[in-house]
């Protein structure tokens, strides 16, 4: 089982990146919220720790070998237990992780369920269910008794005008800051305050 790989990051991609180790190329699955920051990291030594799975239907055939990768132990271990939960499968975990694993589970831990439904993914009910089954769970990640403190991004000046507008318009402010963080991730050329605002909406309105 590959547990760790080192390697140069050579691509990356919507939800993966590639890996040269030598003279292989690993694709590897990454969480949404790396992949900004492991678009700087092109040509640079990384150190991921990984988790393989068989992905697909064995009745039909169709299996194919995953490999993910994770920047922080933490990381890791967070997600291990995110994919406990009822309905969410690694696919499905991976991207619903857009904010730092410490404000997701501050929010289980304070039963937010608003907040978590608005992650990639995850609805009202699946927000409900995600705080039944892991309450007690992640207080390890979401720091000091839990206290729920979502970890300070470094954002742009234009990133905090578009928080705060945000908030101004009747958002909660971690609501805020992470429909601002999905929309500049999703489009990393945004660059105004008012097309932040603009492209969080839209991200908002989609089903």
């Amino acid at each position: 089982m590959i547990a760790r790989l080192n390697g140069t990051v050579a691509a990356v991609n919507q939800d993966t990146i590639l890996v040269n180790v030598g003279d292989l190329g690993y694709e590897v699955l990454v969480p949404a919220v790396d992949i900004v920051p492991l678009q700087r990291r092109v040509g640079q030594r990384v150190s991921l720790l990984t988790i393989e799975y068989i992905e697909g239907n064995a009745a039909f055939g169709q299996l194919t070998p995953r490999l993910l990768g994770f920047l922080r132990e933490q990381d890791r271990d967070f997600f291990e237990l995110f994919i406990t939960v009822k309905g969410i499968g690694p696919r499905r975990a991976l991207r619903a992780l857009t904010a730092p694993v410490e404000q997701i589970a501050a929010a289980i831990v304070r039963a937010d369920g608003r907040f978590l439904s608005t992650l990639p993914e995850i609805g009202k009910r699946t927000a409900e269910r995600i705080i039944t089954e892991l309450t007690g769970r992640v207080d390890a990640f979401a720091g000091p008794a839990g206290a729920g403190r979502p970890v300070q991004l470094e954002r742009s000046e234009e990133q905090c005008q578009a928080i705060a507008a945000l908030t101004a318009l009747g958002e909660r402010q971690a609501e805020a800051e992470n429909w601002v963080d999905r929309a500049c991730r999703v489009d990393p050329t945004l660059k105004r305050s008012s097309d932040i605002v603009k492209a969080a909406y839209r991200l908002k309105s989609v089903p």
